[in-house]
């Protein structure tokens, strides 16, 4: 009689929980899954007409904040088959495309990025948990890519901010095989901790502007007091302008000059305001100049890809 009513105190306690759950996420909506073997699911550019070139896959960064659908759900991550938020990342996607197809097949998945209000919290926990879902979105897609590209190719994978982190993930997801064909994986705007370190053998920071296999990760400041912890407290960085990890100073477009922080792995820029990135919401671009790592660089991150793939063909 006992052990009876112990199951069914077990049973009724496994009930409560599960209405909990159920409670706890009726007011959250969930977007349609991609499918990545849908054309309409990615952004691509095939500017390798001589085939030498690298396969570059890109992730895209966030764009939307928290939204609400017509029966009142709020939602947290972005809809691929909504044509405003895919408006949005296609803007991003095809601007990059624009130098880093350059001589190469570029690819682009849109996916369910988390909103901005995960960021907002600076909470490590709340952003973890709201990114997962995000993530495998990302892994599913690179997946499939991986499936169907053409592996005696060298290999590209770039994000930027979120899709930084997405670069973070991707390197510990990625086997043995899929490694020895990277060149080189660039993070944009976000951080490599510690932890990451320990977590995979395939982030292997780089030295150098023509090493391979490679991980490449910078982050922009007007001074090291700006570091933004949840996006940039990272343990590498790489100066993009010459290639230094050293505190050599760079000058790029004649007018800015650039210097890696041996000490804190971030780029500080002088003779460069930022000023067409407004701060958003006291979070960004605040100090940081956090909008610019895409763009500021562009010129310097579409010869290196052109270097790293030549050194990456030349091994192989």
């Amino acid at each position: 009689m006992e052990t009876k009513d112990k199951t069914k105190r077990r049973s009724w306690l496994l009930f409560l929980l599960m209405l909990v759950l159920l409670i706890g996420c009726s007011g959250q909506y969930i977007p349609q899954t991609p499918d990545y073997s849908d054309a309409t699911m990615w952004v691509t550019e095939d500017e390798d007409s001589l085939g030498t070139g690298a396969d570059v896959f890109y992730v895209v960064s966030t764009w939307e904040e928290d939204w609400t659908t017509d029966d009142g759900r709020i939602c947290h991550y972005a809809d691929v088959w909504n044509p405003e938020h895919r408006e949005h990342m296609a803007r991003e996607m095809n601007k990059v495309a624009a130098y880093m197809a350059s001589g190469n097949r570029f690819f682009a998945p849109y996916y369910r990025h988390t909103t901005m209000e995960a960021w907002l919290t600076q909470n490590e926990d709340t952003i973890w948990e709201r990114t997962r879902l995000a993530m495998a979105d990302v892994c599913k897609a690179f997946d499939h890519f991986q499936a169907h590209r053409d592996q005696s190719r060298p290999l590209i994978i770039a994000g930027f901010s979120q899709g930084g982190m997405a670069v973070v993930e991707l390197l510990k997801h990625i086997d043995e095989e899929t490694y020895s064909q990277l060149t080189a994986a660039y993070i944009l705007g976000f951080k490599v901790t510690p932890e990451d370190t320990l977590q995979t053998h395939h982030i292997k920071a780089a030295k150098r502007a023509d090493d391979t296999g490679v991980t490449i990760c910078y982050n922009t400041v007007k001074d090291v007091k700006y570091v933004q912890p949840i996006i940039a407290a990272t343990c590498i960085g790489i100066n993009p302008v010459n290639w230094r990890t050293d505190a050599t100073p760079a000058i790029l477009h004649d007018t800015i000059t650039v210097t890696l922080s041996p000490e804190y792995h971030v780029l500080v820029v002088s003779g460069y305001s930022g000023s067409e990135y407004r701060p958003y919401k006291g979070f960004l671009n605040v100090g940081d100049i956090h909008s610019c790592e895409p763009w500021l660089y562009s010129e310097c991150l579409q010869e290196n890809i052109s270097v790293r793939a030549k050194a990456w063909r030349k091994i192989h």
